[in-house]
Formats: C-alpha cells, sequence, structure tokens
C-alpha cells in the first residue's frame, strides 16, 4: 500500500496532468469548430480525466489512513459534525437537505479522520435521497466504555444481501450516470473505524432509508489512550492488492 501510495501520488499523476491539460486545450481550442460528435469525444476525455483523478485520490485516502492518521485523543464529536457539515453546505443546500443530531458525546479520535468518516456517512444520506429532500439525522446511545453513534437517513435503501458489499472496495451498486462516486468512500469509512478500533455496520431495507452504526470508545479527559493496533493486511487491502495486479 506504501508503495501504491508513491507510484499513484507521482507516475500515475503525471500523464494524467498532461492528459487533462491538452483535452482543455482542444476544448478552448476547436470546441464548436468541428461538428456536434467530436464535442462530445472532448467531453467525454475531459470526463473521464476527473473521474480517474478522483479516483487516485481516493486510493490515496484508503492507503494513507494508518501511515498518515494523527494520534488518537479526546475529541468533540459534536464539532466533528460540525466540520464535516461545513465541507458539505453546498450539498445540503443543493439538495434542500436537513442534518441535524442529538447531543454527542466525546470520543477517543483523530478529529481529522473522524471528520472525513461523517462527511462521508452524512454525505451518502444527501446523495442517495430518492424523490424526497434528504434527512439525515445523528445520534449515540453509550455501553459502557463505548458510545454507539446512529447515522440515519431517509433515503432509497440498500437490500440487505448488499450491506457487507457495500464496504469492500470498488464495490458499487448504482453506475456512475446514476449516482456519482468511485466506490471507496465507504472502504475507507471502514478502514478509519479499524483503526480507532471500533466496528462499522449498517441496517437498512430497499425504501426505508438507511442506519449506518458506528462504535467508539468514550473519550474522558483524564483517559489514559493507546492507539489501536492496526493489523498489516485486511480484507479491503488484499483486495486492493490483487485488483492492482
Amino acid at each position: 500500500l506504501q508503495q501504491f501510495s508513491y507510484v499513484a501520488s507521482h507516475d500515475l499523476k503525471t500523464p494524467l496532468r498532461a492528459i487533462a491539460g491538452f483535452s482543455q486545450f482542444l476544448k478552448a481550442d476547436y470546441g464548436g469548430k468541428l461538428d456536434d460528435e467530436a464535442d462530445e469525444y472532448i467531453e467525454r476525455i475531459i470526463t473521464g480525466v476527473k473521474r480517474m483523478q478522483q479516483l487516485i485520490d481516493d486510493l490515496l485516502a484508503f492507503s494513507r489512513v494508518d501511515s498518515r492518521g494523527n494520534p488518537l485523543d479526546v475529541t468533540d464529536l459534536a464539532q466533528v459534525v460540525e466540520d464535516a457539515k461545513s465541507l458539505l453546505q453546498a450539498d445540503i443546500e443543493d439538495q434542500a437537505g436537513e442534518v441535524t443530531c442529538d447531543e454527542l458525546p466525546m470520543v477517543v479520535g483523530d478529529r481529522g479522520q473522524m471528520t472525513q468518516l461523517f462527511q462521508n456517512l452524512i454525505g451518502n444520506g444527501l446523495k442517495y435521497h430518492g424523490d424526497r429532500p434528504p434527512r439525515v439525522h445523528i445520534s449515540a446511545q453509550r455501553d459502557g466504555d463505548v458510545w454507539t453513534i446512529e447515522v440515519r437517513d431517509n433515503g432509497i435503501g440498500i437490500a440487505p444481501e448488499h450491506h457487507e458489499r457495500i464496504f469492500e472496495i470498488f464495490k458499487r451498486l448504482h453506475s456512475s450516470n446514476e449516482y456519482s462516486g468511485t466506490g471507496i468512500g465507504l472502504a475507507v469509512c471502514r478502514r478509519i473505524v479499524q483503526r480507532h478500533g471500533g466496528n462499522l455496520w449498517l441496517e437498512s431495507e430497499v425504501g426505508q432509508g438507511s442506519a449506518f452504526f458506528v462504535t467508539l470508545k468514550a473519550g474522558e479527559p483524564s483517559a489514559d489512550i493507546e492507539s489501536p493496533v492496526v493489523a498489516e493486511s485486511n480484507e479491503a487491502e488484499d483486495q486492493l492488492i490483487g485488483a492492482l495486479g
């Protein structure tokens, strides 16, 4: 994964930038001067380049969860959710969406990765909303020294047979024409939660919305925090390595 991260950030991005640049030159110099078919080809190249750039960025995010993470510390989950909502503000306004939450606790976590986690989970609720304006609600329940955080939406829902598949890297239930994305976001979410020593799972039915559950260690101001030991390889990593040949 570390070798891939280096290759992706250097050897893959350099030619992609060249393709992107020349595609924009073609559009600027020849757009509307050839024919409609040529304009469509140029747009397809630009769209493909943007998708490839996003795919590389998402793969880098997946590969760097462990190596680029900050030490775990007591973190205000309410502030994390506010940070995630700020990053999603444009999406919330575009979809006429609403994101609400109950009182949220202090947990042990990496604030940057926690923000990334909840940005993904809330963002999914905003994206897969069907015909109704999206509504996402976040709540928390404590059991001993563990908090279970629920992110519930009113979206299109997911059939039970796909509840585990959506956490696998590159696995998508919809085409990119229906919903944007690379199929890596939830794999990154699970990897982040695993780094924190917690679990991430889904409860959902088609047409009934979805509820994602995250378990996190309770954060106490005087807690002696130890970072969980993360295995050097897991199923998702093996899938990525296999996919890369």
